[in-house]
């Protein structure tokens, strides 16, 4: 029971991201209503879910309850994303975010005990534990004997960033390849408006903190299309571990944009079913964005070229 309460749950905080993500596409301000009928059918949803995620977004300040019945929109719309989903997690979600955090600005050491992060963050054992058991099996943290935990290694040397790449490399053109792979549509949507936006944005415009939160979801969106239940949850524990602990300050802003270009272009074979294609652009990719120099990271590559048909697979049965 209590792990059907935890799915429940998870999947009431995935729509009401939704929610937020849909009042920004619309331009909604402060005190703009939220019918629950139209974000209902705008989510293929019934109301029922749709009242659970308003309920969780008005807990958490994002809407106000009408005196008359239903919601308002009660924070700018245009505010940014990261800043309010981060407040729709679980304690135990944002204390696992807190200490990955840490960890990436090295005031963690390897291998800290419960009880040292229980007063750190001024928190029960039992939230910590439950904090570390979401690190743990997302391949952050492990276990040793006794009190203590040891954080596997982090993205922040040039060893790691390489083999981090490779992972990718090898993983993430089979995930789009395994049998069974779909794309969430209302998802990617969404994501290709905030994709096209930024890319259309003026000369100096692209902050890098926000590419790299775009890309993360990207990149989220592909291994969550995987079937393999095994490749999609390591692909998605590694992006999380890229959004929080990668520092790219250093890639310059024609490449930036290239990437989102990149970005689009998967998503139109995708959405087109040309996951061959789609898995070589994605290869592509991932080599441009390892050496961001055009001239030098498709050194000795075949150009990719787009088969009309030939590549292309069956639509959904």
């Amino acid at each position: 029971m209590g792990e059907r309460r935890k799915r429940a749950r998870k999947s009431h905080a995935d729509l009401a991201r939704l929610v937020l993500d849909m009042t920004r596409e619309r331009g909604m301000r402060p005190g703009a209503h939220l019918s629950e009928q139209v974000f209902a059918e705008s989510c293929a949803v019934s109301r029922t879910p749709i009242r659970a995620a308003f309920k969780m977004l008005s807990e958490n300040g994002f809407l106000t309850a009408r005196p008359g019945g239903g919601y308002a929109l009660a924070i700018d719309a245009d505010a940014p994303g990261a800043l309010a989903t981060a407040r729709l997690d679980t304690q135990e979600d944002a204390l696992a975010e807190m200490i990955l955090a840490d960890r990436a600005a090295r005031r963690l050491d390897d291998a800290p005990s419960v009880s040292f992060l229980a007063r750190r963050y001024s928190v029960s054992r039992v939230a910590v534990l439950n904090a570390l058991k979401i690190l743990q099996a997302e391949g952050i943290i492990d276990r040793l004997p006794g009190q203590s935990w040891c954080f596997r290694p982090i993205l922040d040397t040039p060893r790691a960033l390489a083999d981090s790449h490779q992972f990718r490399l090898a993983l993430e053109p089979q995930a789009i390849l395994t049998p069974g792979f779909a794309l969430d549509p209302r998802r990617a949507l969404v994501l290709r408006r905030q994709m096209q936006e930024m890319r259309a944005a003026g000369e100096g415009r692209i902050a890098a903190a926000a590419f790299a939160r775009l890309d993360a979801e990207f990149h989220g969106l592909i291994a969550r299309g995987a079937a393999n239940a095994f490749m999609r949850d390591a692909l998605l524990a590694h992006h999380r571990l890229r959004l929080i602990t990668e520092r790219d300050s250093g890639v310059p802003e024609f490449r930036l944009r290239q990437s989102l270009q990149e970005h689009l272009d998967i998503l139109d074979s995708l959405e087109r079913y040309q996951f061959d294609i789609a898995a070589d652009q994605m290869a592509l990719h991932l080599r441009l964005s390892r050496n961001p120099r055009p001239d030098a990271a498709n050194r000795g590559g075949p150009p990719l070229l787009r088969l009309p048909g030939a590549a292309l697979r069956a639509g959904p049965p």
